[in-house]
Order: C-alpha cells, then sequence, then structure tokens
C-alpha cells in the first residue's frame, strides 16, 4: 500500500480550513455559507441533518460540482463559501481537499462533523425516507 488513509487525511489537513463546531454552529443562518452534507442516505434517515443543508453523496461530489458534467448540480455555482460535514470529518476533509484541486476554494469542514455537531448541541432536521436534500 503507497498511502493509507491516514497518510491521505494527514496531506488533506495539512492544506484545507477545518471549521471548529461551535463555530459552524454560529454559522448556522449565514446566508454566505452552504452546509453541504457528504453523508449516505441510509445516514440522513437515521440521524437527520443540518437544517437546510444540501445532500450531496460523496461518490457524486466531483461530477455535481464540475460544471462540464452532465451531472453538475447549480447549487454549486452559488456565490458561497461550502462548508463540507460527514460522520466523523474524514469524508468531508478528503473531499474539501478534492475541491481544492478541482479549483473550487470557497470550501473548509466541520472538525468532528456531524457527530460533534450534535454532541454540541447543534440543530438537527430529520430526515424521512421520500425527503431528498439533492435537488
Amino acid at each position: 500500500m503507497l498511502k493509507t488513509y491516514k497518510d491521505l487525511l494527514a496531506e488533506a489537513h495539512a492544506v484545507i480550513e477545518t471549521v471548529p463546531t461551535e463555530t459552524a454552529i454560529g454559522l448556522l443562518r449565514d446566508e454566505g455559507i452552504r452546509f453541504i452534507d457528504l453523508r449516505d442516505r441510509r445516514e440522513l434517515e437515521r440521524e437527520g441533518c443540518i437544517p437546510g443543508a444540501f445532500h450531496c453523496p460523496r461518490g457524486m461530489l466531483e461530477f455535481w460540482i464540475d460544471p462540464e458534467s452532465p451531472y453538475h448540480k447549480p447549487v454549486f455555482g452559488e456565490d458561497r463559501k461550502f462548508l463540507f460535514y460527514c460522520a466523523s470529518a474524514w469524508r468531508s476533509a478528503l473531499a474539501t481537499k478534492t475541491c481544492l484541486e478541482m479549483g473550487v476554494t470557497n470550501v473548509a469542514h466541520i472538525a468532528g462533523g456531524f457527530s460533534a455537531w450534535k454532541m454540541q448541541g447543534g440543530a438537527v432536521e430529520h430526515v424521512g425516507p421520500r425527503q431528498s436534500r439533492s435537488r
């Protein structure tokens, strides 16, 4: 193995911005911030999400961000800062680094992910099985 997941995470953390959880909670109503939930759909249904977050499954991120992709989502053309999160801040760290590599510089991720968000009292919105946040 050339690189372990720990190596990849260390490389990501060396170049990305990590927003402390308490700071992220304070940004919830900031119109200049767009929260992006990278977790699997089943995780959203089981745990809920940050209110108003846009759901982008991690496996689709590169395709949804790239305006040349047939899968591009207009949300990623918004003039906002994207604040990524996942369950424990591993997928979001790697996703944030990927965005930087693709030229998207208005990105950061939440320290500790959704788990830390909930533990620190951040608001949580229920997501039902038929709701979709990836519009």
